[in-house]
């Protein structure tokens, strides 16, 4: 996988890429991106992979005025600008997701087909509900459970980690907490744009996923014409990482045949 900085305006991003054919933008959670992550091969096999990380996440610049997911949608409209790409499949994970809901209210004739994976970025509940539980106010090991089927796959071993390592994982954290906090997890805007999505667009879950309920997510799947829903077994918040290989079936099925490649 390659990497670079590109400067778009004010900001320096950090963009990865990988594979050739077909573009695939792909959006992270709020844990960043990882080129050696397991669903990376298999979602640049057949594909022009390109995945940055957001303003303030990894090795991106974090302007003083940015400060919302909104602001992070318009970076990546101008990201499309840039790489001369005027319609790419979108995939999104968690914030990620929100990001591309976004992104295709604005300009939904730029995204083939969208697959959100656990996304947040909506309020469907009462006024008094958080719909996401608050994930400012929990344990490492209790956001552990709620994250993952087996928290034993969350454990990282500081002690093996280098200063910029740990310094990155710190500022991943310090711009989510920027990002989502206020409103908390939603814009409350969104959902009465998201009629625009008319495009093929499926939400993805893990089935033990704890911060996105089985729940929210159909409700939010009401709010796109046609939407599919599809489960991913024995996964939580990030299936792509806790389950890569069933990930990768279930969004190809979505995604259907590769350009060129027949059925």
């Amino acid at each position: 996988m390659q990497r670079q900085m590109l400067k778009l305006g004010e900001i320096e991003l950090e963009l990865h890429e990988s594979g050739e054919g077909a573009p695939l933008l792909f959006l992270h959670s709020g844990a960043g991106f990882s080129p050696d992550d397991a669903f990376v091969g298999p979602l640049a096999a057949h594909r022009r992979l390109i995945a940055p990380s957001h303003p303030g996440f990894g090795y991106s610049s974090l302007p003083d005025w940015f400060d919302s997911i909104d602001d992070v949608a318009h970076v990546y409209l101008e990201l499309l600008d840039r790489l001369g790409l005027p319609r790419v499949t979108l995939v999104g994970a968690s914030i990620g997701g929100w990001i591309a809901a976004e992104m295709a209210t604005k300009a939904p004739e730029r995204f083939d087909k969208i697959a959100l994976i656990g996304p947040v970025g909506v309020k469907t509940g009462g006024p008094k509900q958080l719909d996401i539980p608050d994930i400012f106010a929990h344990s490492t090991e209790a956001l552990d459970r709620m994250r993952f089927h087996d928290p034993a796959k969350a454990k990282i071993d500081l002690s093996k980690l280098s200063e910029e390592q740990m310094r990155v994982i710190a500022r991943n954290n310090e711009t989510l907490a920027l990002l989502i906090w206020e409103p908390y997890m939603h814009n409350p805007k969104l959902k009465h744009r998201l009629h625009r999505l008319t495009m093929p667009v499926l939400f993805m879950r893990g089935a033990s996923d704890g911060l996105v309920s089985a729940d929210y997510l159909e409700r939010y799947a009401k709010l796109v014409p046609g939407a599919r829903i599809a489960t991913i077994a024995e996964a939580g918040h990030l299936p792509h990482i806790e389950q890569p290989k069933a990930f990768a079936a279930a969004l190809d099925a979505f995604l259907g045949p590769i350009p060129g490649q027949g059925a």
